[in-house]
């Protein structure tokens, strides 16, 4: 499809939001995975971002509190951290810091990104390039910004298809990535070129790919993430990471164009399957996500398609969010107050906890299948393991319920309206309770098998004590004592001391170790059905099958 001339965008911004799974750490090296990248120990081009909330109030813009207010009390307990009320404290309970720890680089400025083979670079100034850790949760989310003005909304669709691919998929007959920008450069802010995409480098991804079963992510992007290194690769590292889902970064977007109107639907269609559908490739007329694109993906509350105003509409299909405004409309980019301050902070935040959510359940589901895989049952030491790994993935679940799972977080309807529609189309809600249920059933296999391992243990008991009960009063009845030595000398009572000790005790382990053929025995002689005779046919061959070495 030709996009005409007229249709620019005045000012774009993407914001791509990479959820990635963190691999535990060594025993050796204790605390939680964002303590060693602020202790400095990896690449010191991060640094720790403290909240908005500084000790001079005269810091604090109307931005962020806008931001702040815009979320129920418990998500702000989440983000910002709980309340530093000093009246009715009590000292043992002393206030939490936010659940969420933000890194951000201070040496990207810019992208220099070569779309095809002999196009025209662009240069989009980078915003910011943040890692965000979670308390109790082994999920980073990478989460980079970037913006330019007045560029034509088909190199922006372009831009939108191919910016932000963790590797390529394939190649073409030149030997270039297919999907991805031909090239993509991290600029410093003197353009210095930091890192230098390596996606034509077929023999590389190949190789890689063959040894460790397992896709090598692009150089830029290692680049972006170090010190957190690869976890199948060589490179070392004490942070390393594992991609959860596919290699497509989840991505959002803000267009600012002179007569959005004007869009033929065609193009709103391609707007929002952007991070699906390829930008030459011909809608799938009968696909559900073209027939009911605008119930299913649009929310279009400040849509009047009218002069007045306002006309912002905004496309979401889970993996992507879009928002599309008229650029005249001053209200629509204001950035400390209108819509495109809301897109960089509470639509932000927004698809950062659905994509946070999802990610986490993905985890979960990980491990929880991993452990399953491990599970070898006739190794005592294998099912202790896998007990042990089901019991922290269950407390780390319940964290995660009480502290990070949520339905409602907003009282504002559009806030909470795309809230629901991002985690409607992620499927959150369905792969909680899938990850729910996998952990009931797990649980109820461990206490299956801890109820029959102390039914044995109640049957051995059992047989033991019944087979004790004879010598004990044989020898009890009447305090009669079989060997008179009452008056005997100290040693050879001590002597007879041990040699019945010596006695019981063997006597005990035997009874012990052949305790299950006992128990089917006493079943056999207490079974009324059989005839005598068969009771003491069935005591023969427990006698025979004795001698024989049972």
């Amino acid at each position: 499809m030709s996009t005409s001339p007229e249709h620019i965008v005045r000012h774009f911004r993407q914001i791509l939001l990479w959820p990635l799974q963190l691999t535990p750490l060594a025993a050796d090296e204790g605390g939680p995975h964002w303590q060693l990248l602020e202790q400095g120990r990896g690449d010191p081009a991060w640094y720790r971002v403290q909240d908005e909330f500084t000790a001079d109030a005269r810091e604090f813009q109307e931005r962020h509190y806008k931001e702040f207010v815009a979320f129920l009390p418990y998500v702000q307990r989440f983000i910002y951290g709980e309340s530093r009320a000093m009246a009715g404290q009590r000292p043992e309970d002393t206030p939490g810091d936010s659940a969420l720890k933000v890194f951000r680089r201070h040496d990207v400025a810019a992208v220099r990104l070569t779309l095809h083979q002999g196009a025209a670079p662009l240069v989009l100034s980078v915003a910011h390039v943040d890692l965000c850790f979670f308390d109790d949760i082994d999920v980073a989310l990478l989460d980079v910004e970037v913006y330019a003005d007045d560029l034509p909304l088909s190199k922006v669709r372009d831009l939108m298809y191919r910016f932000g691919r963790a590797y390529p998929t394939g190649w073409d007959e030149a030997g270039q990535g297919v999907h991805n920008a031909y090239r993509t450069e991290w600029l410093a802010a003197d353009g210095t070129v930091l890192a230098v995409s390596d996606s034509g480098n077929r023999a590389k991804f190949l190789s890689f790919a063959c040894q460790h079963r397992a896709p090598c992510i692009a150089s830029h992007w290692a680049f972006l993430l170090r010190p957190l290194a690869l976890d199948p690769s060589e490179e070392e590292g004490a942070l390393r990471y594992r991609q959860i889902e596919y290699h497509r970064m989840p991505l959002m977007a803000y267009l600012a164009l002179d007569d959005p109107r004007s869009l033929p639907r065609e193009e709103w269609l391609r707007l929002g399957l952007i991070a699906n559908l390829h930008p030459e490739e011909a809608l799938p007329a009968r696909d559900p996500e073209v027939t009911e694109f605008e119930p299913r993906s649009c929310y279009d509350r400040y849509w009047t398609d009218t002069d007045a105003g306002p006309n912002t509409r905004f496309l979401c299909t889970g993996r992507a969010l879009l928002v599309v405004g008229d650029a005249g409309d001053g209200y629509f980019r204001n950035g400390e107050r209108g819509i495109l301050s809301q897109f960089r902070h509470q639509y932000a935040l927004l698809f950062l906890i659905a994509h946070f959510h999802r990610a986490a359940l993905l985890v979960f589901s990980d491990r929880l299948v991993d452990a399953v895989h491990d599970l070898d049952i006739h190794r005592p030491e294998s099912v202790h393991r896998f007990r042990r790994r089901v019991h922290e993935s269950f407390e780390a679940f319940l964290r995660f319920t009480h502290r990070y799972w949520f339905h409602e977080v907003s009282e504002r309807v559009h806030i909470q309206a795309l809230y629901r529609l991002l985690a409607g189309r992620l499927g959150t809600r369905m792969l909680y309770d899938e990850v729910k249920e996998e952990l009931r059933d797990m649980s109820q296999y461990m206490d299956s098998d801890a109820q029959r391992r102390q039914s044995t243990t109640v049957v051995r008991l059992t047989v033991v004590t019944t087979f004790s009960l004879v010598g004990t009063v044989a020898t009890g009845f009447l305090g009669m004592n079989i060997i008179a030595e009452a008056d005997a000398p100290m040693a050879t009572r001590w002597g007879y001391f041990f040699v019945v000790l010596l006695a019981t005790t063997a006597l005990t382990v035997f009874t012990v170790v052949k305790s299950k053929e006992l128990s089917e025995l006493m079943d056999t002689l207490s079974d009324e059905r059989l005839t005598l005779g068969q009771r003491f046919a069935a005591l023969g061959r427990a006698w025979r099958s004795k001698e024989t070495g049972l």
